[in-house]
Order: structure tokens, then C-alpha cells, then sequence
């Protein structure tokens, strides 16, 4: 496993300000997003948490309630909420494993799977919508810094794990 860089001293204790701050600012962009999504999806009778359960097995990035709930960082107990909901809703059917008797897959409906196309549109349109005013290549750089961020605190959070 990698080490984690030396870390920056970019703030101070007494000089932190919440207009600065790399935790508040990405919170804010973040919230922002998510309610600006939300709100483009309610006509499509979508939460929050229903868009994603069916975003991400629409694009196969899991295929069990263990896995989804890894996945997006989410107690078991909620994802399964959120499921019981889609299924109510005739998007999403819960399969029992052939092979594993034990595990019980997700499938979306065919229902499931055309409202499911809705919501990579309404996410570009609105991650568009906050990049008004970058260039191209500020928004690789934007990404390119985020995902250094992501990468340092996967790594924090990897070596507190392993001590």
C-alpha cells in the first residue's frame, strides 16, 4: 500500500475560514447537485434515494444489496428501504441466485430499465448547469485535483484501517 504524501499545511487553526475551506466548499457543490437532481427527478416520482439504486444497476456497477450498499457508502438498512420502494413501484425484482441459493440479485424491470435512462440526462444536464464558465481545461483540472483529493483520503482511510 502507498503512503500518504506529507501532508499540506495549507490551513491554520486560527485563520480557518469557511469560505476557503476545502470540506465546506465541496459540501456546498455537492448539495447543491444533489438537490438540483432531486428536484429534476421528482416528476419522475424519483428520490434521492431511488435514482441511485437505479442508476447504478442500470450500468451494472452491482447486483446485490451488499454490494450497493458498499458501493454509495449506505447502511444496509436504508438501501433495503429504497429497494422495497422501487420494487413497489414495479422498477426493480428481487432474484434468487442460481448458483448461491444465499444471494439474491437485483434486476431491474423493464420499467425499471426505461426510467433508468432519465437519470445520466438530468445528471449531465446538471452537472453542466454548475460548470457554466469553465473551460475544458479547467474542468479537467477541477476533476484531475478532485480525484487527487479522493485518492489522499482512500489512502488516510486505508492506512487507519490497516493500523
Amino acid at each position: 500500500m502507498k503512503a500518504p504524501a506529507k501532508a499540506a499545511h495549507f490551513y491554520r487553526p486560527e485563520a480557518l475560514r469557511a469560505e476557503e475551506s476545502v470540506g465546506l466548499l465541496t459540501k456546498r457543490a455537492s448539495q447543491s447537485i444533489l438537490l438540483q437532481v432531486d428536484r429534476r427527478l421528482a416528476p419522475h416520482d424519483l428520490t434521492h434515494a431511488q435514482w441511485v439504486p437505479l442508476y447504478k444497476l442500470a450500468r451494472g456497477d452491482c447486483s446485490t444489496m451488499a454490494e450497493l450498499a458498499r458501493d454509495v457508502s449506505l447502511d444496509p438498512g436504508a438501501v433495503t428501504r429504497a429497494l422495497d420502494r422501487l420494487e413497489a413501484k414495479g422498477l426493480l425484482r428481487r432474484v434468487r441466485s442460481q448458483q448461491d441459493r444465499r444471494v439474491v440479485k437485483l434486476e431491474l424491470t423493464p420499467e425499471g430499465r426505461e426510467l433508468s435512462k432519465v437519470v445520466p440526462t438530468v445528471l449531465a444536464e446538471v452537472f453542466n448547469a454548475h460548470l457554466a464558465g469553465f473551460t475544458r481545461a479547467e474542468w479537467t483540472t477541477l476533476i484531475e485535483l478532485l480525484q487527487r483529493v479522493v485518492a489522499n483520503g482512500d489512502l488516510l482511510r486505508d492506512t487507519k484501517e490497516a493500523e
